[in-house]
């Protein structure tokens, strides 16, 4: 049975669940015999300690993906009869990927696409929050704060474990140590 075509977007900041979310979605199109395939930026250096054809969630979950280097490549990548993309991590594309996701849905394809709603300044990110307004289902998760443990909704980045300056470059791919979850109230942008 085909997919129900749609746009659903996974968003929130860091250490949220989407990647996680988006695996648990994909796994129950499995289960439900629809095709999957599954795409991601091949920049991302998360997973060099990971078999590279996969995308892996912080907390160790995985789903076999291909990395691409443009959003156009994976429109030449999806299969016939594919009933489901999946796209991780789509803040790292240019604004290609929203004619690409409305191209997947108007050829009866379900597409899940996670990533960053913000940068690390708190901004808009990317093609993110064009996907947002075009999804049919959206999907905005929270963290925990690293400081006080509410509810976090920020991307925080650190610099030798300082919030970094809002001067800094907004592409800056890590994790751990160079990121954590903050509230409002805890997240932080010197201007110098």
């Amino acid at each position: 049975m085909p997919a129900n075509p749609s746009l659903e977007v996974i968003t929130g900041p860091m250490f949220s669940g989407k990647t996680d979310e988006l695996i648990r979605r994909l796994r129950r199109a499995r289960i439900a015999r629809q095709k999957v395939q599954v795409f991601f930026p091949a920049l991302d250096p998360r997973y060099t300690g990971y078999e590279y054809g996969k995308v892996t969630s912080h907390a160790g979950s995985e789903f076999d993906a291909v990395p691409v280097r443009s959003a156009g490549e994976i429109l030449q990548s999806v299969e016939e009869g594919t009933g489901v993309v999946g796209i991780d991590e789509a803040h790292f594309f240019d604004d290609e990927i929203l004619s690409v996701t409305g191209r997947l849905v108007e050829s009866g394809v379900r597409v899940i696409v996670t990533g960053l709603d913000t940068d690390f300044r708190g901004e808009p990110f990317g093609p993110i929050p064009q996907l947002m307004a075009q999804a049919e289902r959206l999907d905005k998760l929270q963290a925990i704060c690293m400081v006080c443990g509410e509810p976090a909704s920020r991307t925080q980045r650190l610099r030798n474990g300082k919030p970094a300056a809002a001067h800094d470059p907004v592409f800056m791919v890590g994790d751990g140590a160079m990121y954590e979850a903050r509230c409002r109230a805890h997240h932080t942008v010197p201007k110098a």
